[in-house]
């Protein structure tokens, strides 16, 4: 019923069972599908069986700050030691008991990596709903909310795997990009980027690049480990990039920005260590470092303000409107699509897997660091 590793656990064919994927919230490591027996619905209730999603190594980082930022609450498993790991992809709606989701339709959102979820639609309308189970209410609604592809304006069915890819990571980048410049960078002079090669990281050094171009932006330096040196390099996006090894004889003689997708404390000390007084703002971002992350006592310079992008993307939405920030994403969306899948040059190649086996692997894969950085993966129960 347990398994522990890559032996995985199938339920017997015919028996109304299904499971979950779960880790060890104290060793990440710990995987095993837990089995949960198909109960009922109530009213008011949906069960939507999940066809496909990403998994990244922005998933790596729910699982790192999974009790810090709460990421442990969206999907509980009703055990202390144990946590699901959301992923974001596209679910079709197989029962229902809540007038206006109708059998058959199809959501993207955010999800357990499992066949199926019981979700509670509230606050419906011909776009979304919002999953108002209790135990969720109180977590933020960027990440309850289910988007109908019927009436998405950037859902094609040929694009799905894109989508689930990029889709939750590129609004970070934005709001990211935005942040610094909404704050003048804090008087900086240039943008460190660790985890370089992640999705995220490069669609922030894109996103720099346009705005430097337009006149309003600041060099940028990606971080990298040497496996992803040339990787990161051809993106052409970055104005230089270093391999971690050389952070240690590094010293940028500018005031900068560091933004650290990696979580790695050792590599943030020696940063803050560097540039001291130079370093204008420290902005802890991701965990892709998982097993490197530690405290910040003692660092030099100023200390690490974690981002949190909904807070300012909800600033944002406020100030220009929803459908003013809908226009500016989607301008900025349309441009990094296009660079990042040129069919000439492409940043992305999608491979894709089914079954638990093909889930345990990719996800210890991706815990090992052994994902190509020009691979995105999508997987299905």
């Amino acid at each position: 019923m347990i398994a522990v590793g890559r032996d995985v656990y199938v339920a017997n064919e015919g028996t109304e069972m299904s499971a979950i994927f779960t880790v060890g919230r104290s060793d990440l490591r710990r995987i095993q599908w837990q089995e949960e027996t198909i109960v009922p619905l109530v009213p008011g209730t949906v069960r939507v069986h999940i066809d496909r999603f990403a998994l990244t190594s922005n998933n790596i980082s729910y699982g790192a700050f999974g009790e810090a930022m709460s990421y442990w609450s969206f999907f509980p498993t009703g055990n202390a030691a144990t946590g699901c790991i959301p992923v974001w992809g596209f679910g079709t709606v197989v029962e229902s008991r809540t007038e206006n989701v109708a059998v058959g339709e199809r959501f993207y959102g955010y999800y357990p990596m499992a066949d199926a979820v019981v979700l509670h639609p509230v606050a419906i309308n011909a776009q979304r709903f919002i999953d108002g189970a209790p135990h969720r209410r109180d977590l933020h609604s960027v990440y309850n909310q289910y988007l109908r592809c019927s009436s998405d304006p950037l859902y094609r069915p040929e694009d799905e795997n894109v989508l689930a890819l990029y889709r939750p990571l590129f609004p970070t980048s934005f709001l990211i990009d935005d942040f610094l410049a909404d704050n003048g960078f804090f008087g900086a002079s240039e943008v460190l980027v660790s985890s370089a090669s992640s999705k995220t990281a490069y669609g922030l050094a894109f996103l720099l690049a346009a705005r430097r171009a337009a006149g309003g932006g600041l060099p940028c330096v990606g971080l990298t480990s040497p496996i992803n040196i040339a990787f990161t390099a051809g993106l052409g996006c970055y104005d230089d990039v270093i391999d971690y090894a050389g952070v240690a004889t590094f010293a940028p003689k500018v005031a900068s920005v560091y933004v650290d997708m990696s979580g790695d404390a050792k590599l943030r000390a020696t940063i803050h260590g560097h540039l001291q007084d130079r370093l204008a703002y420290s902005c802890s971002v991701g965990g892709t470092h998982w097993e490197d992350l530690g405290s910040d006592k003692g660092l030099a310079g100023p200390q690490p303000v974690r981002f949190f992008a909904p807070a300012q993307g909800k600033k944002r939405a406020a100030e220009w409107g929803p459908q003013g920030f809908q226009e500016r994403f989607a301008g900025a969306w349309s441009a990094f699509l296009k660079r990042a899948l040129d069919p000439a040059r492409p940043w992305l190649k999608v491979v894709t897997g089914e079954g638990r086996e093909a889930i345990a692997s990719t996800y210890t894969d991706l815990l090992e660091g052994k994902v190509p950085a020009n691979e995105g993966r999508i997987l299905a129960v």
